[in-house]
């Protein structure tokens, strides 16, 4: 299991097109893009989601503020061996909340990371996650914000919830 912190941005992207052209610039790692399918338990504190994808697949606990703009959070990953049992004993134990469909690209531009997403039944977004140590808040805020501002995310854009909260707001 491993454990991370990280300062990171979710904004609605209206062009996905641009955003990938301004990161291309960049010069990123580019690490490919995912199918993912989030399956987010019911926790008694902070979020648990079962993450299964093509180049991502992990059991994810994490805690940050739903807030507009860069946030901290306190992650810890697991990687099973055997996704579809866990999904299954995770079931049995606790309620599903609900299931985030998604297609990921992937990059890295040294120690952030940059997701162009298209989430089902949402529309567009990117994330940018700058990767370190809760001693280094201040440098990855800034790396976090260097990051928006190149790939042209706008305040109005912004959001402070996950694609979860956004289906279950959806669902009502």
């Amino acid at each position: 299991m491993s454990e991370a912190y990280n300062v990171e941005i979710k904004a609605r992207c209206p062009d996905l097109n641009a955003a990938r052209a301004a990161l291309l610039k960049l010069e990123p790692e580019v690490v490919g893009t995912d199918r993912q399918v989030d399956t987010y338990f019911h926790a008694p504190e902070g979020r648990l989601k079962l993450r299964e994808g093509t180049i991502e697949h992990h059991l994810i606990s994490y805690r940050r503020p739903d807030q507009a703009g860069p946030k901290s959070s306190a992650v810890r990953l697991y990687k099973p061996d055997d996704g579809e049992a866990l999904k299954e004993t995770l079931a049995h134990a606790l309620e599903i909340e609900i299931v985030v469909k998604k297609t990921r690209e992937i990059y890295f531009v040294n120690h952030v990371k940059i997701h162009l997403d298209a989430v089902d039944s949402l529309g567009t977004f990117v994330e940018v996650e700058a990767i370190g140590t809760e001693e280094e808040h201040e440098q990855l805020l800034h790396d976090c914000q260097r990051l928006m501002s190149v790939l042209g995310v706008e305040e109005g854009h912004l959001i402070e919830n996950s694609y979860s909260d956004l289906l279950l707001e959806q669902k009502k």
